[in-house]
């Protein structure tokens, strides 16, 4: 279970260094999987968290044009990666510019997986998601209390 956000920063290479505390679980079927997200964020799973999403992706019909989007994002980007030594990924130039992933990142954890964002785009989206919490709960948490 991939949860909590922090703040990391990319070297000069691009690479991140996974916190220590998710490199096992990260990395416990044999390597990890970068691909892009239609937010315009990187995501960051597990091999074998991966497979049935990458299984499921590529299942969607070709002829649809909203499928073939889905398919170019999250099947065209990703890119199967051992962590290095020193636990670190390296995110591919074509994944930073298209998630706009410079030096400060956060690394936020989903449950099965993690979003990487740049800073400034965290923030923004954190902002809209906070404004909309306030307003208008998503669907399913009717009876739903903290």
């Amino acid at each position: 279970m991939f949860q909590g956000a922090t703040e990391l920063s990319l070297d000069a290479k691009g690479r991140l260094a996974v916190p220590t505390r998710h490199r096992d679980a990260l990395n416990s079927g044999g390597g990890v999987v970068l691909t892009a997200h239609p937010d315009g964020c990187a995501l960051l799973y597990p091999l074998l968290a991966w497979e049935p999403i990458r299984s499921r992706v590529q299942a969607l019909p070709s002829f649809n044009e909203q499928s073939r989007g889905w398919q170019r994002l999250l099947i065209g980007f990703a890119e199967e990666l051992p962590l290095d030594a020193q636990g670190r990924i390296l995110i591919s130039p074509a994944l930073r510019k298209f998630a706009a992933l410079k030096k400060d990142v956060m690394l936020v954890g989903q449950g099965s997986h993690f979003e990487i964002w740049d800073v400034p785009a965290w923030e923004e989206k954190l902002s809209r998601a906070m404004s909309l919490a306030s307003t208008t709960p998503p669907p399913g948490t009717d009876n739903f209390s903290l």
